[in-house]
């Protein structure tokens, strides 16, 4: 039988991307279609690589091809990517910015970001991570990296900072400029100053997702970020305990302020169980069950997943591999992994309703 191009653009005009809600063909995403006798090729440009709905859309795609045109056609789908943006982020080529914040301290939440970042550029997305805990950085150690000390040039008058690249993101931390044994008594405007130089001076290149660690709280820090670069959104970090959840709440409500105005991809809860190592399938609900996700619910946002609580975290953060690398650990690894999806997953949506359903894929 002869195949059309127009027939196969008909065929997956039936296919919707469960996310944006209209069809992959209404939404560009169907590409570089080539027609051989029996044989079809075509690409479907996903939003982010980090997509979990991937497979999903793959195999509705030659469902409707064999649904509207036939069964009998070999078809061969190039499943693809081009990371959306809404805004200029204000740092050149960097599409979306996450920021990573907790109400308090003690959360892992920078062990949530460094696993973040990583469980990114593991999907195939180019990846930064900045660093802006200026008081207490622990993306040296976090990663082996004690002691690193970026290349710096002066361009035209303009410094440039080279990033440091370690397991496929770029890294930068006032931690590498400062003396570890040294505390950084810096006030207000200097703090500020010395954020701004990490986003400003850092030669980032092309970047899908540049994921910041903020410092616990609500402070200059974040205030200075997020009325200087327009945040894509922000991940909240908590424990199960009331106590954490009563500030994820204040920081979660520094976001939505008026004067801020960052959208909220979403709440993690970490420490969220007990699992032994010798007992995988058993889950220990060591401080209170289910309260970042009643949090989620309470304040209708997305529910990014639980990340456990075992040894291997701290003994991989401070061995300079963070643990979403270690596929020993198959339970913190899907699990990280699973909220690294999700993030990526709200920013596609989050994107096209801001652009009222207009992807844009610089």
């Amino acid at each position: 039988m002869t195949i059309t191009k127009e027939q196969v653009l008909q065929a997956l005009s039936n296919v919707e991307e469960p996310d944006l809600k209209k069809d992959l063909v209404t939404l560009n995403m169907i590409q570089d279609i080539v027609i051989d006798g029996n044989r079809l090729s075509f690409s479907v440009i996903l939003t982010t690589p980090a997509c979990p709905l991937k497979a999903l859309i793959e195999n509705a795609c030659r469902n409707a091809i064999g649904h509207f045109i036939s069964k009998e056609i070999e078809v061969s789908i190039n499943m693809t990517s081009r990371v959306t943006t809404q805004k200029n982020t204000g740092v050149p080529g960097v599409k979306n910015i996450i920021a990573v914040a907790s109400g308090k301290g003690g959360v892992g939440k920078s062990t949530v970001a460094v696993n973040l970042a990583l469980g990114l550029a593991k999907s195939g997305a180019k990846v930064g991570l900045i660093d802006a805990d200026i008081y207490g950085p622990s993306i040296p150690i976090m990663f082996g990296l004690e002691g690193a000390k970026p290349r710096a040039s002066n361009e035209g008058g303009k410094t440039r900072i080279e990033p440091i690249e370690k397991y496929g993101i770029k890294l930068l931390s006032i931690g590498f400029f400062t003396d570890p044994n040294q505390p950084v008594p810096w006030r207000g405007p200097m703090v500020s100053t010395a954020v701004k130089q990490l986003f400003n001076d850092g030669d980032w290149g092309e970047l899908d997702y540049l994921v910041v660690d903020l410092p616990p709280g609500t402070g200059d820090i974040h205030i200075t970020i997020t009325q200087t670069f327009p945040v894509t959104g922000a991940v909240i970090v908590t424990t199960p305990q009331a106590v954490a959840l009563a500030d994820a709440k204040k920081g979660i409500g520094m976001f939505l302020m008026e004067s801020i105005n960052v959208p909220l991809l979403g709440i993690v809860e970490n420490m969220a169980y007990f699992t032994p190592a010798e007992l995988p399938d058993n889950k220990y609900y060591i401080f209170g069950q289910g309260g970042g996700k009643k949090l989620a619910e309470q304040l209708e946002v997305p529910f990014l997943g639980e990340i456990p609580l075992i040894k291997g975290i701290s003994d991989s953060g401070d061995a300079g591999k963070p643990i979403v690398l270690n596929q020993e650990h198959e339970l913190m690894v899907r699990a990280f992994t699973e909220m690294a999806n999700r993030v990526a997953q709200q920013i596609s949506i989050n994107n096209a309703q801001v652009l009222s359903g207009d992807i844009i894929n610089n």
